[in-house]
């Protein structure tokens, strides 16, 4: 899921990690989620860690599976009481069209192909679910800023502008929407139903 050096970096700060990151936001997750065109029961928190955008939509009544690489970040999600499942971003363990939402919040740029776990996600959505996508601008100060610390501390992380991901959703057949612009940024693909010209 994530490059060899953020595994090992995830690894070693995972008893840190919720300590010196701030909280996923649940406004901003819960404005993706919107999107959605069938109820939200199944829910993957891809990338997920310990489990900051699983516990943020715990208050919407929202209980995702987080998936993540990190055997040390998953071990700290299952200790505050998250379903989770050890599994490359490239390779989910679900079926065709089983879940109903995938959430990737601040990791995308740190899986090894963007391209191959956004074509899964997709897979594992249902008909008129969404994938809701955070990420970091790295053409604003605060982006590049960003892109030179990770690189700094040896990350193979690839960060893509809001345009990017739009058209990475698009050509994997989603609707595709900036919702949130910024130096974070969200944006949500929606995968057509049958009845979706």
């Amino acid at each position: 899921m994530f490059g060899p050096g953020d595994v090992r970096f995830f690894d070693a700060v995972a008893a840190l990690y919720d300590r010196t990151m701030p909280a996923a936001s649940t406004t901003d997750l819960q404005a993706g989620l919107a999107f959605a065109h069938r109820p939200l029961e199944r829910v993957l928190d891809v990338g997920g860690g310990t489990g900051r955008a699983a516990r943020a939509l715990r208050p919407r009544g929202l209980e995702p599976t987080v998936v993540d690489f990190s055997g040390g970040m998953l071990a700290r999600a299952r200790a505050v009481g998250h379903p989770a499942i050890r599994a490359d971003a490239g390779r989910l363990p679900v079926r065709d069209d089983a879940v109903d939402a995938v959430v990737v919040a601040d990791a995308l740029h740190h899986f090894p192909s963007p391209e191959a776990a956004v074509a899964e996600c997709t897979r594992a959505l249902g008909p008129g679910g969404v994938l809701v996508l955070r990420e970091f601008d790295p053409t604003t100060r605060r982006g590049r800023a960003l892109v030179a610390l990770e690189h700094l501390a040896g990350m193979d992380s690839r960060f893509f502008a809001p345009a990017e991901l739009i058209e990475l959703l698009a050509d994997e057949g989603l609707r595709s929407y900036l919702v949130q612009p910024g130096f974070g940024y969200t944006v949500v693909g929606v995968k057509p139903t049958d009845g979706d010209g």
